[in-house]
This record gives structure tokens, C-alpha cells and sequence, in this order.
């Protein structure tokens, strides 16, 4: 495999408290990987790091080969903002609340950051969020604002904001976790598009196991900052080999025992 990503010995501490303790990971170019376990194991930890929203104090990461750490007198764990903007530019994030900017529509909500950042031409900018709208169904919506929008729509702006940076990397921290259900569906639709249509990678942290089973080319199970288990999606919800996993899966698929032939009946 030849990684985008790359962490070696990855130490985080939120003070006293280690979440990732000598963490090893790494993530193919173009590979579709989902990251499940239980709240606090770890997960989304792991994007807002990639996502240089969380520094860490030991170890060494990289993307698309760039190091999160300069060797230029900056500190072994600090890095100047003019290089944490380099690796900003190679990844998008959609969070679990959208983020939207309340006072601009639409269109200027995906039209700013490639304008601000890229340095990308205000026509050529447009365009792009344009195109990116009709990809994700909401064209006809591009001069309402936020508030005017359901929290499915709002989210299916966040992606095409997200995509607007023409990202190398796609992350996605639990994106339906504020929808109501009946929501969900239509950002997953997205997803699902982007993932089976579209040679990004993508990295995702949800609580869907049927939606990750079936966009994902490999699934990890997180517990107490480690990768307790991680494989083919079909061979890990149908065989899991780790008691721990087990025991997230049967109780978070709603199963009364941890039974491995009760998981292989999952849909």
C-alpha cells in the first residue's frame, strides 16, 4: 500500500487523560475507511488531528507525504501556520453540526474558502459551487440561507463546501448524528455517491454499521485509543474475531447476545 496517511507512535493527551497512546495507522490513496467503537474510544480524534484542529505530543504523521511538524526550530510538535494552511489545503472535514455560515447563502457558503484560501478566481469559484450543488441535489437552493434549509440539506451544503476545496482527503466526523432520522438517509445517499463515483479518500467515523459495511473497503474498530480490529467490512460484521468487538457490534445493531451467528444474520 502505498499511504496517504500516515501515523507512526501517535501520542495524544487531553492532560492526564491518553486517547491515542503509541497509535500506528495508516490509509491508502483512494481507500474508503470507516472507523466505528464506542463514544470516547478515540475516533474522532483521529480526524480533528488529520484536520490540524488538535495538536499531539508524540510520534509522527504525515499526508500526501507532508509532516505535521517542521524540522525548522518551531518545536518537535509545533508547526508554523503557514504550514499547517499547506496540509489544511489537502483535506476536507464535515462535522456533525454543519458549520454553515448564518449570514451568507448557499452559494457564498461554498464560494468563500476556495476564494480566501485557494486564491481561486471569484467566476471560476462559482462555478465550481455550482456544479458541486447540482452533484448534491440542492442547485435550486443556492440563494436561500441556512435557516431556510433542513438539517439534511444543510449537511449536503457542508459536503459540497467541503469538496469545493478539492480536497485529497475527505473526512466525515458522525455527519447524521444531528439529523433526525428520517434526514439521515438522504446525506448517506451523498456519501454513498461520492464514495463508489469518485477516486477520494475518505475517512469516516459514524455509528451507521449498515451504511459502513457498504461503502467501506476497510473498517476499524476503535476501543480505548487503539484499533482493537480492523478488516474486509463483510468478513468483520459477519465474523469478528475480538470479543470486544463483538460486543460493540451486537449491542449497538440492537442484539441481545454477543453470539457470533446472531451477527452473521445482520443485513
Amino acid at each position: 500500500m502505498n499511504p496517504i496517511i500516515r501515523f507512526e507512535n501517535v501520542t495524544k493527551r487531553f492532560g492526564a487523560l491518553t486517547v491515542l497512546d503509541n497509535f500506528n495507522f495508516e490509509v491508502g490513496r483512494g481507500e474508503k475507511v470507516t472507523l466505528i467503537g464506542p463514544s470516547g474510544s478515540g475516533k474522532s480524534t483521529v480526524l480533528r488531528i488529520l484536520m490540524t484542529l488538535e495538536p499531539f505530543q508524540e510520534g509522527h504523521l504525515e499526508l500526501d507525504g507532508i509532516s505535521y511538524h517542521e524540522p525548522n526550530g518551531h518545536g518537535p510538535f509545533k508547526a508554523s501556520e503557514k504550514h499547517l494552511h499547506k496540509i489544511r489545503c489537502n483535506v476536507g472535514m464535515v462535522f456533525q453540526s454543519f458549520n454553515l455560515f448564518p449570514h451568507m447563502t448557499v452559494l457564498r457558503n461554498i464560494v468563500e474558502a476556495p476564494v480566501a484560501v485557494l486564491k481561486m478566481k471569484r467566476d471560476e469559484a462559482e462555478s465550481r459551487a455550482t456544479e458541486l450543488l447540482r452533484m448534491v441535489g440542492l442547485y435550486d437552493k443556492k440563494d436561500h440561507f441556512p435557516s431556510q434549509l433542513s438539517g439534511g440539506q444543510q449537511q449536503r451544503v457542508a459536503i459540497a463546501r467541503a469538496l469545493a476545496m478539492r480536497p485529497r482527503v475527505l473526512l466525515f466526523d458522525e455527519p447524521t448524528s444531528a439529523l433526525d432520522p428520517q434526514l439521515v438517509g438522504e446525506v448517506l445517499g451523498v456519501i454513498r455517491d461520492l464514495a463508489q463515483e469518485h477516486d477520494l479518500t475518505m475517512l469516516l467515523v459514524t455509528h451507521e454499521m449498515r451504511f459502513a459495511r457498504e461503502v467501506s473497503d476497510r473498517v476499524c474498530f476503535f476501543d480505548k485509543g487503539r484499533i482493537v480490529e480492523q478488516g474486509d467490512p463483510e468478513l468483520l460484521f459477519s465474523n469478528p474475531q475480538q470479543p470486544r468487538t463483538r460486543e460493540f457490534l451486537s449491542s449497538i445493531l440492537g442484539e441481545q447476545a454477543p453470539a457470533r451467528e446472531s451477527l452473521q444474520r445482520v443485513p
